[in-house]
């Protein structure tokens, strides 16, 4: 009896284990950056642990950083599990890093009406590499390429001249060329396709596919994940910092605020480690401190303007150069760095002029205050009686003798104290 126990036992933990193999599936539409390879490398670790039969990136790309697309190609070519890479929907494209990535799966598929390629490595600046250096990155690019494109059984040449020649193919010439394995017209037909299709691992193991009717577990990004895929757009991570730099503004202007404060230190530590995790420029922080500088210089002296419209172009400028993208999508754009430094500049200049003039306006409160007043005497003042001034009575003294019922004006305080003289006045 103990015997068939244990025996139905490991039968059902055998039952447990074949049950959970399945296809982990997970969406890239996004540029490739370290949040992304942080998600690939989930489902990858994912797909070993469940015992999952393929694992599927659906991509959809125009690129990304170098660092982060060999750190993706690295686990796809270590992975355990058959990895498919299908660049899908319709209109989608595996651009520059995604070329890598898509050529560097065990299944390279594409959707009807996508593309790929233009992976000529570009400078930091987003400019052509010029001379020795851009010799060294291309062939350190081609070789990068040729490592796996060879091993997959595809067009090593043609793919390498995506690197050399920045060219491009639809889905019809990639899978005529031999870039490709197959054209699926969405999800089912790939799985349909696939299944029975003996692939060759980047290890030469040869490995039949199995996936028709398993079932597809989805990966979404934890929350964790979705902020900072949010917060490493350059666009996002520089309004966030220009928000935050404002709120801070705001609280050395209003001490003992503590919102603008608290507002301003969180926002800027997000946008410092966003920007930390991005190609960031930090020179470009001294062009925007430069900006407030004359912005505060603007409010305090009258320049009619010039140098506000300094500090704006100053400001406009540190956005533009603050994230050095390789790709456009990876660059603080042109229209949002005006669109974020104009009214941040104006805001500046308001509340800083808000701010000085009411420094320069007369004090109206506290002994300071009382100089100038006008009061009344209540005694007779020689030299010393009682004046009523701002609505108490005061005990005074005059240099001359002072009437009951003149108006007197205050001159000094001392102590408790004033020293008025006649106004002339009834």
């Amino acid at each position: 009896m103990l015997r068939l126990r244990l025996f139905a036992i490991v039968l059902l933990f055998a039952f447990c284990g074949l049950a959970s193999a399945s296809i982990i599936k997970v969406t890239v539409d996004d540029t490739i950056q370290p949040i992304s390879t942080e998600f690939i490398d989930r489902a990858l670790t994912r797909a070993q642990q469940s015992n999952a039969d393929a694992v599927l990136i659906e991509l959809n790309t125009p690129g990304g950083l170098v660092d982060s697309t060999r750190e993706v190609i690295q686990k796809i070519l270590a992975s355990p599990v058959p990895v498919i890479v299908y660049v899908t929907p319709m209109g989608a494209r595996a651009a520059s890093a995604g070329f890598f990535i898509l050529e560097s799966a065990d299944v390279a598929a594409m959707a009807p009406g996508t593309n790929t390629g233009a992976a000529h490595p570009v400078a930091i600046t987003g400019e052509k590499i010029e001379d020795t250096m851009k010799a060294k990155v291309e062939n350190d690019a081609a070789a990068f390429m040729r490592s796996f494109v060879g091993p997959r059984g595809r067009n090593v040449p043609l793919a390498e001249s995506a690197v050399r020649e920045s060219k491009s193919w639809t889905d019809q010439e990639a899978l005529q060329q031999h870039l490709i394995d197959l054209i699926a017209k969405d999800q089912d037909d790939l799985l349909k396709q696939l299944d029975g299709r003996t692939v060759k691992r980047f290890d030469g193991k040869q490995v039949t596919l199995h996936l028709a009717g398993k079932p597809v577990e989805e990966l979404n990004m934890s929350v964790r994940q979705r902020i900072l895929d949010f917060l490493l757009d350059p666009n996002i991570a520089f309004l966030v910092f220009a928000i935050g730099a404002l709120a801070l503004y705001a609280e050395l202007n209003h001490p003992g605020a503590i919102v603008p404060g608290v507002v301003g230190v969180v926002f800027i530590l997000l946008a410092l480690f966003a920007l930390n995790l991005l190609p960031t420029r930090y020179a470009a922080f001294t062009l925007i401190v430069g900006a407030f500088v004359l912005f505060v210089l603007e409010a305090k002296f009258t320049t009619h303007g010039v140098l506000g419209v300094g500090g704006i172009v100053l400001l406009t400028l540190g956005g533009l150069l603050l994230v050095d993208g390789p790709i456009p999508e990876m660059r603080v754009h042109l229209w949002t760095s005006l669109a974020i430094s104009i009214p941040l500049g104006l805001i500046t200049i308001f509340l800083m002029t808000i701010a000085i003039k009411a420094r320069r306006n007369k004090v109206v409160t506290g002994a300071q205050g009382l100089l100038g007043a006008i009061g009344e005497a209540r005694t007779e003042i020689d030299p010393e009686g009682k004046v009523f001034v701002a609505g108490e009575l005061w005990n005074a003294h005059a240099p001359s003798r002072v009437h009951l019922g003149e108006h007197v004006v205050v001159r000094r305080v001392e102590g408790l104290e004033l020293e008025v003289e006649k106004t002339g006045k009834t």
